[in-house]
Formats: structure tokens, C-alpha cells, sequence
């Protein structure tokens, strides 16, 4: 009877490693929420944050946005892009949110 002894290439294993973490980091791409078609004070509250007049804090409704995420608004007839700085879901109703949100450059 004969027995083998299996290992793994050191080098190989954290080539795959690697790679693993590669591909679980662009999965998590950041995600782009379309409001422009929601209207202000009904579908979602939007204010400007006092303390930085390129921030603001937003309320609204729905599920998946997350920190990282961008928000498009339609504000004056213009699109606007923010990222989700800081995010809280309420606990009831468990789709209702509110975020911190920053203006970037829209693409």
C-alpha cells in the first residue's frame, strides 16, 4: 500500500486568494438609485445639510440602497448626482431610510 502526500504550492494558493478577493471586491460595485422620476416631499424628503452646502440629508423608501451607492435627483429641472455617505434604515417601516448624502460630479 502506498501513500501519497498531497500539498499545495504555497504561491499558488494565494495567487487564488487573491484572485478570490479581486472578484468578491468588484462584485461590490456601487450601485446608481434613479429618483429624477420621484417627486420632492412625496416620494422622498430632501434637505440641504446646513453644515456644507454640497451635502444634504435625504428620506425615502425602498430597499438595496446602500453606503457608497449614488442617488440621481432631478432638482430645478437639472440631474443631480449624490453618494450615500452614511445610510439608517428605520426599523418600521423596515424600507424606509435615511442618508447623508454628498454631491459628486455626474457622468
Amino acid at each position: 500500500m502506498s501513500f501519497t502526500r498531497s500539498s499545495i504550492n504555497p504561491s499558488v494558493f494565494f495567487l487564488s486568494l487573491r484572485d478570490l478577493i479581486l472578484n468578491k471586491l468588484k462584485q461590490q460595485k456601487h450601485k446608481i438609485h434613479d429618483f429624477t422620476e420621484c417627486v420632492h416631499g412625496s416620494d422622498y424628503i430632501f434637505e440641504v445639510a446646513p453644515e456644507d452646502v454640497t451635502a444634504a440629508y435625504m428620506t425615502a423608501r425602498g430597499t438595496g440602497v446602500k453606503l457608497g451607492d449614488y442617488i440621481v435627483l432631478q432638482i430645478d429641472s437639472e440631474s443631480k448626482q449624490y453618494q450615500v455617505e452614511q445610510i439608517d434604515y428605520y426599523s418600521n417601516p423596515s424600507d424606509m431610510w435615511m442618508a447623508l448624502i454628498k454631491k459628486v460630479a455626474h457622468d
